[in-house]
């Protein structure tokens, strides 16, 4: 049997959540086409008859601007200690910033595989350029570009996954496909129409909390409470005449029915807490306290 924790870990908006959902083969990630869309670890587990993959989606690196993205390079940190493998993911025209971390992977004796990402996006000869430039920079590192969105080379990764992932019974039964809860999956498809429908500051500003779930035979009550830190983010989130608010609610209501397969009720409330990403109280309610 083998068995192991295969953690993903790059820059933001390199395609890192789509990669897990192809990965895994269901959408447990967020994607939008803004930088730090996810901000908490998500699991996604695959099992086999041989075999148990436990990938983690971990946040974009980032330079810390708040006690909020302290707590999301917290998690790629511990990201960096548990894992059996790295899956180190880049896209074409970028380059990594962040030395400390990459230092990290690259002093550890942890295996890698390096995802040159959005190949489809780019030409034969600055792919080639590339996959030299990282085999350069991490001489034991797989190097395999990809297309997460197209599906090309996802086999690929898999058999190299398979191929470099111990030997170690299944962590989790082998019927579980994540470590995450209903609430945290409802949070997040809230929180990730925010990201769609507003601009600027408002979806970096806002958290969402499922503050009550209540399961009935054909319909699901769910009553979520958006967080923002001003009184004028407020505004912006209702829009005239509420009609932001509801297309929001709208919105997430069809999501969430397709990802649990039943009709729910979504009612959506909005609260004022000032200055939440700089609140280690708040943090800590929201999840963001890290694992032991």
């Amino acid at each position: 049997m083998k068995s192991g924790f295969v953690n993903i870990i790059g820059n933001p908006n390199v395609g890192k959540s789509t990669l897990m959902n192809a990965l895994v083969g269901e959408r447990l990630s967020i994607i939008t086409s803004k930088a730090q869309t996810t901000r908490k670890r998500v699991m996604g587990i695959v099992n086999g008859d041989d075999f148990q993959i436990v990938y983690t989606d971990t946040p974009g690196i980032v330079n810390p601007a708040n006690k909020l993205h302290e707590q999301m390079m917290g998690f790629i940190g511990t990201a960096l200690q548990d894992a059996d493998l790295f899956l180190l993911v880049t896209e074409v025209g970028e380059t990594f910033k962040n030395r400390q971390v990459l230092e990290r992977v690259v002093n550890s004796d942890i295996p890698v595989i390096l995802i040159i990402n959005k190949i489809d996006l780019s030409d034969q000869a600055t792919i080639s350029e590339k996959i030299a430039y990282w085999q350069e920079q991490i001489p034991r590192a797989v190097v395999v570009p990809c297309s997460a969105t197209e599906g090309f080379n996802l086999t690929r990764i898999f058999n190299t996954i398979l191929a470099l992932l111990p030997e170690h019974p299944a962590y989790f039964p082998t019927d579980e496909l994540t470590d995450r809860t209903m609430r945290f999956f409802v949070s997040e498809i809230v929180r990730e129409k925010i990201l769609l429908y507003y601009q600027k500051e408002i979806p970096y500003s806002c958290e969402v909390a499922v503050e009550a779930y209540e399961e009935k035979d054909g319909i699901d009550n769910i009553s979520c409470l958006i967080y923002v830190e001003r009184e004028s983010q407020k505004a912006i989130l209702i829009g005239h005449q509420g009609k932001a608010i509801k297309k929001l609610g709208i919105e997430a209501r069809k999501d969430i029915e397709e990802f649990t397969g039943k009709r729910c009720f979504l009612s959506l409330h909005i609260k004022v807490l000032k200055d939440w990403r700089n609140s280690d109280r708040a943090l800590k309610s929201f999840g963001y306290a890290l694992e032991d």
